[in-house]
């Protein structure tokens, strides 16, 4: 059901990856992986480096999906507002972790955006269970995912309270604030930008993360589900 949803998005799409900022994410490794996906679900893929694709109007406007692996960094006025107009426009945008909710930090316009921020991990990995909201495991971004344990970096966000919210985890007991411990924390969701739609996962701190089935699933649902 994963390939099908994707397969059937990406028949004559056009998708653009733009990977960059912190290293530590491993940008481009992330990107080329996304890209070999999209590739092979019959996307037609723009891989780039540079946030000026977001002022390239022709190319935006070609565009269906954005995936967005850019962790940390500045966007320009024109940068952002090129992007914003494109969504707007109903181009999907998706990402996973700090590739999208924790880029562009100053820029509150963008968090409005993507409908959430990153502000807090526990400095090492550590072990949680995402689990579907309930009512939404229906949700075709949720299409065979149910209840799945992961070790990596869990994020501490602050989100919209106008995005859907699809899967979310129990914070786990961090030492330096054991007071957010047992908090349920969005993993996973959704919202409308305009006619465009946006797809966020908080998961992703490693390609291995990547390679999860369940994190995989949802990733590639995303994206389909936000191409327009």
């Amino acid at each position: 059901m994963v390939s099908d949803q994707l397969a059937r998005a990406g028949r004559g799409r056009q998708a653009l990856v733009v990977c960059g900022g912190w290293e530590g994410h491993r940008p481009a490794a992330a990107g080329d992986r996304c890209a070999r996906i999209l590739t092979e679900a019959g996307y037609r893929v723009t891989v780039s480096d540079s946030l000026d694709s977001y002022t390239d109007e022709p190319l935006l406007r070609a565009t269906d999906l954005v995936v967005q692996c850019w962790t940390m960094g500045r966007i320009s006025p024109e940068q952002l507002a090129g992007l914003s107009r494109a969504v707007r426009a109903g181009t999907g945008l998706a990402g996973w972790h700090g590739g999208i909710v924790d880029a562009f930090r100053e820029e509150p316009a963008y968090q409005l955006m993507t409908g959430g921020q990153f502000v807090h991990h526990p400095r090492e990995p550590v072990a949680y269970t995402v689990r579907p909201c309930p009512g939404r495991a229906d949700h075709p971004v949720l299409a065979g995912v149910g209840p799945f344990p992961v070790t990596t970096e869990q994020y501490y966000v602050h989100v919209d309270p106008g995005v859907d919210v699809l899967a979310h985890s129990e914070f786990a007991l961090d030492p330096d604030h054991p007071e957010l411990a047992g908090t349920l924390v969005p993993v996973t969701w959704t919202r409308a930008w305009g006619a465009g739609r946006v797809f966020v996962t908080t998961i992703g701190h490693t390609l291995a993360d990547l390679a999860v089935p369940e994190v995989d699933a949802m990733i590639r649902q995303g994206m389909a589900w936000v191409t327009r």
